[in-house]
């Protein structure tokens, strides 16, 4: 189990503000007393004979008596309010951290999943770098799982995937954390452990695997293969520790696999997409000298009307490319240093082929963060690709999500307070991903909020995430931001984000990326309405007779 590392910045002050109002409250209350009591005895005594002195004496005898119980009702009723607040709060950041908690596991394990992973790769690397502590990672990839659910069952796939997080955890440290990072993909996060030691964790792990050592029973032994890695040696640089490890892990599936495998830079090359860095940099060269990417949209819906209100530009690697897959494309030019060169020709391509866009609709770009914090980005270069496509600068959306972590935040505020003077506007992505977002949110301003899939698909079932969903959206309000949720997959979390009232929404179930920016209006009632095989069959419905959902794209 991975606990959540951060709550919400107010839900940590709200105590102190609490004190803070209480100590001004009593100092309001003293100063009119002190001084109400001050100018009755100037009255008092100053009074002509010691007739006229009674009266006011018994004015002040009134005032001493009265007063101060008045005060102390008042006092009384505001510090109820304001403990009622600090109750509000503390019980917004326990739903917050349940929420996160849940978006943070894998269900069929119990392990961390990739997002829980990503989080903690950050934290370990930065107190790696900071202390120069050594730090271990095993990648975990189980060998012919696809046999086993072809051959046993899905079920038998299952049982042996929950195995795999029993047997890890057998053989970890108390400090060790394990996480289900992928379907068949596990990695394995070593503080204070050197390459040795993580290879002798790795052959533990593959030896109760082929003995079949499931501390919960026997099963049928398997194979796993298993890749590792550690800072600072052999892995000199902490942000190639994951590349490294995953370029052993497939060196020994492409050798032969049952194997626990070190990183060896003399075999496997430097670590991105275990490919060498020269092939990754000529691999990039490449996609960016023939414009190796095409162009998909996905439509973003109005829940209010059900028709598209913006459209996201996302690219594929063409038939052929050197990379089988945006995600690798984009970790092999970060690893080389062309994130911003790669970002700046997927803006090219999508703006080309978006066409007219309609009045009162977007379309939303993806930027790293690389690319917005680099002394080398200008504005001018994002206007000229908009301008020479004939796209108004108040229809384009720079999507901003935090993956990738901000290392120069003054010179990525600058950069987005040009292209917002520009015209653009800003949307932060993938919020409530982890720490994605979150730290962000306080930093940047933002137009448009796009709340993350994990807490979508989490809010069906889980009441914690749907507090956190109505607060992110009551957020939004404060800051006149529009929400929109992403990975709406099934009726159920369409229901549940029109229940929340979000205003919104991105996925599969409403609309696949596909080359061709056209989209129906969507009868979204009959689309929450989940269909006689629990399918999304209920799609078809709401598109009516004679039409069909957008193609997925290749």
């Amino acid at each position: 189990m991975v606990a959540p590392s951060s709550s919400p910045p107010s839900a940590w002050r709200g105590r102190g503000r609490l004190e803070t109002i209480r100590g001004l409250l009593v100092a309001a209350l003293l100063v009119p007393f002190v001084c109400l009591m001050g100018v009755s005895t100037i009255q008092a005594f100053s009074a002509s004979g010691p007739g006229d002195r009674f009266p006011a004496i018994l004015i002040l005898v009134s005032a001493g008596i009265g007063l101060p119980a008045f005060m102390a009702i008042v006092a009384r009723r505001i510090l109820r309010h304001a403990a009622a607040i600090d109750s509000e709060r503390s019980e917004m950041m326990e739903l917050y951290n349940r929420a996160r908690l849940d978006a943070l596991l894998d269900g069929l394990t119990g392990l961390g999943n990739h997002r829980a992973f990503q989080d903690e790769l950050s934290r370990q690397l930065d107190i790696a770098t900071r202390e120069g502590a050594p730090l271990g990672l095993l990648l975990i990839d189980v060998d012919d799982l696809k046999t086993v659910n072809d051959s046993k069952g899905h079920v038998a796939g299952d049982d042996l995937l929950v195995a795999i997080g029993r047997i890890a955890a057998t053989n970890l440290r108390r400090a060790d954390r394990a996480f289900r990072v992928g379907g068949d993909e596990f990695a394995i996060l070593l503080p204070q452990a050197d390459l040795e030691t993580g290879q002798s964790i790795g052959r533990r792990i593959l030896a109760s695997a082929l003995s079949g050592g499931d501390p919960s029973g026997p099963i049928d032994p398997f194979s796993v293969s298993i890749g590792v890695s550690a800072v600072p040696s052999p892995s000199s640089e902490p942000r190639f520790l994951y590349g490294n490890a995953d370029a052993a892990l497939y060196w020994a599936k492409r050798h032969g696999r049952t194997a626990v495998v070190a990183y060896d830079p003399r075999l496997h090359g430097d670590g991105a997409e275990a490919r060498p860095i020269a092939e990754l940099t000529a691999g990039i060269e490449a996609v960016l000298s023939t414009r190796a990417v095409r162009p998909v949209y996905q439509p973003i819906f109005s829940m209010t009307t059900g028709v598209p209100i913006g459209f996201e530009g996302l690219v594929r690697p063409t038939h052929g490319a050197p990379f089988a897959d945006a995600g690798t494309m984009f970790m092999a030019a970060e690893a080389v240093g062309r994130t911003v060169e790669l970002d700046l020709l997927c803006l090219e391509v999508v703006a080309g082929s978006v066409g007219p866009l309609e009045p009162g609709t977007y379309i939303s770009v993806n930027l790293s963060p690389r690319t917005l914090e680099s002394s080398l980005f200008r504005v001018g270069e994002l206007k000229a690709i908009f301008h020479r496509n004939g796209i108004p600068l108040d229809q384009i959306v720079l999507e901003l999500t935090e993956r990738e972590r901000v290392e120069d935040l003054d010179q990525l505020r600058k950069n987005v307070d040009a292209c917002r003077r520009a015209g653009m506007r800003l949307a932060a992505d993938d919020v409530g991903a982890g720490n994605a977002g979150l730290r962000l949110l306080s930093e940047v301003s933002f137009d448009i909020v796009k709340i993350d899939l994990s807490l979508v698909q989490g809010g069906v079932l889980h009441d914690p995430s749907h507090a956190v969903l109505r607060a992110l959206q009551e957020l939004a309000s404060q800051w006149r931001a529009s929400v929109v949720a992403e990975g709406v997959e099934t009726p159920e979390q369409l229901a549940t984000i029109l229940a929340v009232g979000i205003g919104a929404g991105q996925g599969y179930l409403l609309g696949r990326p596909d080359e061709e920016r056209t989209s129906p209006q969507l009868d979204l009632t009959a689309l929450a309405q989940p269909g006689v095989d629990g399918t999304h069959s209920a799609l078809d419905r709401a598109l009516g007779d004679g039409s069909t959902a957008a193609s997925p794209a290749a």
